[in-house]
């Protein structure tokens, strides 16, 4: 199986909007969303869940009033000042380090796991749906998007599926780098503005470093055809393909307010851009 990971250097490309598109268009795939700290893809794909599942990814010290003597000394081993005058621990002050846990002569400190999100199993009418919500505030996105990925890596060897489509977060960070180490492609969704042509730039650079082959879609292509001409003038230069590029439409914004993929909302300029856009994935 061959797994498409959709990305962005910045958030509100429309990657989100394309990966519903391109599940409704394949008919042999799973579908992951790893943007774990702002997942919205269910939102356009209808899903019914399985299984749900708590992800412990870090820990929380306790101190057991029962044992603990008040010397002091965990006040003093915390560099997060997480600890009080009356021996309690701030949870939000606490990084979960251990050193307090380590260095109590009592034995007076637990350290505990807590739960910093969930993740689930859910299907679909295009598929399985593997998907994930972290905790606010709560770290690990990296380990919960590996878990994410490898899940529907299960999933898609059991079902005999043929490609992964991967939702992506934006940006170039931890959760980035977990979405695309492994992946067979990356497609780059960018848009004809400052920030988005400088976000690509950067977005392109990580794919690079990782060996991720990656190809650009230019969302909202219209909007700036200067900003467009240096998009594909830097994608020459650095022999990236464009597998699309896709029309500004109002039917976009009318499709996401009915739930729906716009392609299977409207048949028009922007839904014939995307399955052409689709089939030209599929090829390379």
């Amino acid at each position: 199986m061959k797994e498409i990971t959709v990305i962005s250097g910045k958030g509100g490309t429309g990657k989100t909007s394309l990966t519903g598109c391109f599940a409704a268009l394949s008919s042999s795939s799973v579908f992951t969303d790893c943007d774990v700290d702002a997942a919205n893809l269910s939102l356009i794909m209808h899903p019914v869940r399985r299984e749900t599942h708590d992800f412990c990814a870090s820990r929380e010290a306790f101190i057991q009033k029962e044992k603990c003597n008040s010397c002091g000394l965990c006040r003093k081993l915390c560099r997060f000042k997480a600890i009080s005058e009356n021996f309690q621990v701030d949870p939000i002050a606490c990084e979960g380090c251990g050193v307090c846990y380590h260095g109590c002569p009592e034995e007076a400190i637990i350290f505990k796991e807590v739960v910093s999100g969930q993740w689930f199993v859910s299907q679909t009418p295009y598929g399985s749906l593997v998907h994930a919500r972290l905790g606010i505030a709560e770290e690990n996105s990296g380990k919960l998007v590996t878990l994410v990925r490898n899940k529907a890596s299960e999933i898609a060897r059991a079902e005999n599926k043929e490609y992964i489509i991967t939702d992506g977060p934006p940006g170039i960070g931890c959760p980035v780098i977990a979405s695309l180490a492994g992946a067979r492609a990356a497609l780059v969704v960018t848009e004809p503005t400052l920030s988005g042509v400088h976000d690509m730039e950067r977005v392109l650079a990580v794919c690079r470093h990782f060996r991720v082959p990656a190809l650009v879609c230019i969302n909202r292509f219209d909007l700036d055809a200067a900003n467009t001409s240096r998009i594909e003038e830097y994608c020459r230069v650095n022999e990236v393909s464009i597998a699309g590029k896709v029309p500004l439409d109002r039917a976009v914004t009318e499709a996401m307010i009915e739930g729906v993929p716009v392609v299977e909302y409207s048949d028009g300029e922007v839904s014939r851009c995307i399955k052409a856009t689709w089939e030209k994935i599929s090829e390379i």
